[in-house]
């Protein structure tokens, strides 16, 4: 039974040559020693976990693309990447079982970012052991970007891992290069990430940053063209971070109410104030495999479901979904004053607006071809794809992909606003996008539970219990979670589905979490188990 999963990448220790002359050194295998035996070696380390921190979240195989279905972001007719397992209603647990279908989306998230995690960690080790001895990368300013860049991406990996799995092992600069950290809870390895954007946030602004030449802003490379991440630019981008990640862990309303909102408004207002980008294709090495590529080609990869989306519909359509069955729903036509979405009365019309996956500036969503659609019956049919990304598709998915959008980090500012009672700072922020796009402003309610209007033609139009077959105007909570949604969709990281599971929003007796894949599970000479704590009947009656 192999043991690598729980050190690769992890330790510092010298190899030593046994003697046989004829024994040669295999430089095609990982060497550990060699990576950081040099500051430049250190360096090129740290200049690399970027790049294996986005290009893991955005493959085909990941729980992110099971996520996407989970969470009513896409739907599939497709068994690839899990997603037709997961589309399935009423939930299954998730299969933890020796060779089951899945486990190569299951463990390749917890793989990649537990290899960084120790990756960050063992840089940062390593940049302190050559200033113990008086050396630097080539001033203290240089160390001093790499190693804060380190702590971001510790955060980064171990934040991803509290969002996505129920436990991980919690690697941090202090941990030895030969210890293997026991399993912690999901909330442990939340509050561990959070300390490690802290420590990113104190390195940046330490008096070393500042002395010596080579120091901020990062090198591009190092996030995929950002050449303006100086010092406060990255701060900024650090505590982005740092609200998504602090509130995106809650499994459930309880949890999420429970968030220390005050911090997250503190980091969010203090956060990226335009959409942060990485250039993806070509030579850069970076990509966004299922976001920008996979899920654009035909024949059932991708549709925008429903759910969510559909309180956008004005016309009476929604309302008439909902009152069908689950698996006798057919495709309607979404007309809305939201400009991102294509405009028309008749399918034909909203064709001619969307006749590429290029589609006009700032729209996000096409009314596809009638030849492209893929015969289904039931809540997944939809005339819709999400094209945000077309020009860039079209360009053999070469251009700038959306790591985190603008307006994420406004609606987490937003969400904290509504819960301590701010309702016009939280209206401020949701204006900026619905009167850009044609929704006009939702004024300050009288409260947080007050529809913000009564016309017929508000979006969102909300599900009503306790049928769910009828739709009224949503409250500002609601406004902000239709912006947030329509923003985020196919950028960061478990967005719609750490935010759905949250709000209670999610399909009855979805899986809110995945275990720890049965191979970790394994080298560790434990029992593995499946996924089964699953969402209540939430927000809308979805699926109960």
């Amino acid at each position: 039974m192999r043991k690598h999963y729980l050190w690769i990448g992890a330790s510092l220790v010298a190899l030593t040559a046994c003697g046989d002359s004829l024994e040669v050194q295999n430089l095609n295998d990982p060497d550990v020693a060699r990576a950081y035996a040099t500051p430049s070696g250190v360096e090129g380390v740290v200049g690399g976990l970027g790049v294996q921190i986005n290009n893991t979240q955005r493959a085909s195989e990941s729980i992110n693309t099971q996520a996407k279905i989970y969470a009513g972001e896409s739907f599939a007719t497709v068994a690839n990447f899990g997603m037709a397992a997961r589309t399935i209603i009423p939930r299954n647990p998730i299969s933890n079982d020796l060779g089951n279908d899945n486990q190569v989306g299951n463990r390749a998230n917890w793989d990649v970012f537990s290899r960084a995690s120790r990756s960050a960690a063992t840089a940062i080790q390593a940049i302190k052991a050559y200033q113990a001895k008086g050396l630097t990368m080539g001033s203290t300013a240089q160390d001093a970007r790499a190693m804060a860049f380190a702590y971001m991406i510790a955060g980064n990996s171990l934040g991803y891992l509290s969002l996505g799995y129920d436990s991980a092992a919690i690697v941090l600069p202090t941990t030895a290069s030969d210890e293997v950290p026991g399993l912690s809870h999901y909330t442990a390895v939340n509050r561990a990430a959070l300390a490690m954007y802290d420590s990113a946030v104190a390195v940046a602004n330490s008096a070393a940053a500042a002395t010596g030449a080579n120091g901020f802003p990062l090198p591009a490379t190092w996030m995929s063209g950002q050449a303006n991440l100086t010092k406060d630019n990255f701060i900024r981008l650090v505590r982005s971070y740092k609200a998504r990640i602090r509130a995106g862990v809650a499994r459930t309303p309880t949890e999420r109410a429970a968030v220390d909102w005050a911090a997250v408004i503190s980091d969010a207002t203090n956060g990226i104030t335009a959409d942060f980008t990485v250039n993806i294709g070509g030579s850069t090495g970076w990509s966004a495999g299922f976001d920008v590529s996979q899920s654009y080609v035909t024949g059932g990869w991708h549709s925008f479901p429903m759910f969510y989306v559909g309180m956008a519909d004005t016309s009476g359509g929604y309302d008439n979904w909902l009152k069908d069955g689950l698996t006798t729903r057919r495709a309607f036509l979404v007309q809305t004053a939201d400009k991102r979405w294509p405009q028309g009365a008749t399918r034909t019309d909203q064709q001619a607006g969307t006749p590429t996956v290029a589609l006009p500036a700032g729209r996000y969503i096409r009314n596809r071809p009638t030849g492209e659609d893929v015969p289904t019956i039931g809540w997944g049919e939809s005339f819709y794809d999400h094209r945000r990304y077309g020009v860039i598709n079209i360009a053999a998915s070469t251009g700038p992909y959306t790591e985190m959008s603008a307006t994420e980090v406004d609606m987490l500012a937003a969400e904290g606003y509504i819960r301590t009672g701010n309702l016009a700072s939280a209206a401020a922020l949701i204006d900026k996008t619905r009167i850009k796009n044609g929704l006009g402003s939702i004024g300050v309610p009288a409260s947080a539970t007050a529809p913000y209007s009564t016309a017929a033609g508000c979006v969102p139009r909300v599900p009503q219990g306790p049928s769910f077959t009828s739709t009224a105007c949503g409250n500002i909570l609601e406004a902000m979670k239709y912006e947030k949604r329509m923003e985020t969709a196919f950028t960061g990281y478990l967005v719609w589905y750490a935010d759905g599971r949250g709000w209670g929003d999610l399909v009855t007796g979805t899986i809110v979490e995945w275990p720890v894949p049965y191979q970790e599970m394994q080298a560790r000479y434990a029992p593995f188990y499946n996924g089964t704590r699953a969402a209540a009947k939430g927000t809308y009656g979805f699926g109960g």
